[in-house]
């Protein structure tokens, strides 16, 4: 009895001790089962991590442009010299700016390229003689130098001294015969005799800058661009569009305001009220349709009498700049201009 008792008592506590284990290995398995599980799991969330990133990065670089552009009426807006009073918001300035180019257009409905071309070389030939005189004294040369040189190919070959003589009444005859004539061979030499409709091209060419190529860009392929002339410099910075002075940085400060689809149409508008109306030295300030809009209004005559005497061209009741213009010029009371050596009745 006593032996039996003895071997009972002691395998109760060998159970005890395997059950112990047991459990003990079930807890490390159930342990080591979990960071398996956490371990698997791991990598898909660093992927999404790295995914998230990604996508505001994609994000951010969809409004990239619309970004950009709207910086740059934002500087246009705080670079202009104010008035007193509050600062114009960037919002109120393209309202503004695009308001004036509408009232513009109801004033100059017909307005166009002022000098005369038939195709895309003549427009960039004619431009380029443009440099430092009027339209109008190119328009009254060009059909000569035309009429003896009417292809790339024939002005890349022609004597200078021709070209001079034909070139003379322009002014700067000298260097712009150079240039005509070197942008004909290379016309000639690089695009096979033809203008080409790229302004990465175009400025290659020897005397053709941004403001030329945009001029045969917008008005021979209906290529959208900016012509920042003396008169649109000028005009702008009277608008307080912008407080830039060079031609580059105005082009991208003025396009900022507009549509892209606007640009060519506004080119001209702005011209031409340069040249009729708020001249450099006398505004018509009196009889200026866009008066109330202006922030430099009474920098000239305010007098409407004494203004309207400053109109010039047909505003003014003159021939316009061109020989040859277009039949809706004409249509609304606009004069051709003389040929050289003609005497205007006016």
């Amino acid at each position: 009895m006593g032996e039996q008792g003895s071997d009972t008592a002691s395998g109760e506590p060998k159970k005890a001790t395997r059950a112990a284990k047991a459990v003990k290995k079930a807890a490390v398995k159930k342990t080591a089962a979990k960071k398996t599980a956490v371990k698997k799991a791991a990598p898909a969330k660093t992927a999404a991590e790295r995914v998230a990133p990604e996508k505001a990065a994609a994000k951010k670089a969809v409004p990239k442009k619309s970004a950009a552009r709207k910086t740059a009426v934002e500087k246009a807006a705080v670079e202009q010299p104010q008035s007193a009073g509050k600062p114009e918001s960037p919002t109120a300035l393209v309202r503004r700016a695009r308001r004036i180019n509408r009232e513009l257009a109801e004033v100059y409905p017909y307005a166009h390229p002022e000098l005369d071309f038939e195709n895309p070389f003549q427009l960039l030939v004619a431009t380029v003689l443009s440099a430092q005189t009027t339209d109008l004294r190119v328009n009254q040369t060009t059909p000569t130098l035309f009429a003896k040189y009417p292809t790339p190919e024939d002005l890349a070959a022609a004597n200078p001294e021709e070209v001079e003589e034909i070139l003379r009444p322009c002014g700067f005859f000298r260097a712009k015969t150079r240039s005509v004539t070197g942008l004909s061979k290379g016309l000639v030499e690089q695009f096979g005799g033809e203008v080409p409709g790229r302004l990465e091209d175009l400025v290659k060419l020897p005397g053709v800058g941004r403001k030329t190529a945009f001029v045969v860009l917008g008005n021979a392929f209906g290529r959208p661009g900016i012509t920042v002339d003396t008169h649109f410099q000028r005009l702008v910075r009277r608008w307080r569009w912008t407080a830039e002075t060079d031609p580059d940085k105005i082009e991208a400060a003025v396009g900022a305001l507009f549509p892209k689809s606007d640009w060519t149409d506004l080119s001209h508008h702005v011209i031409w009220h340069g040249r009729r109306m708020c001249h450099a030295r006398k505004p018509a300030c009196g009889v200026c349709p866009i008066a109330p809009l202006c922030p430099a209004y009474g920098e000239g005559e305010t007098d409407p009498e004494k203004a309207k005497k400053l109109l010039k061209y047909e505003k003014g009741g003159f021939p316009g700049q061109r020989l040859k213009p277009p039949q809706a010029y004409l249509d609304a009371g606009g004069r051709p201009a003389p040929p050289l050596g003609a005497v205007s009745g006016t």
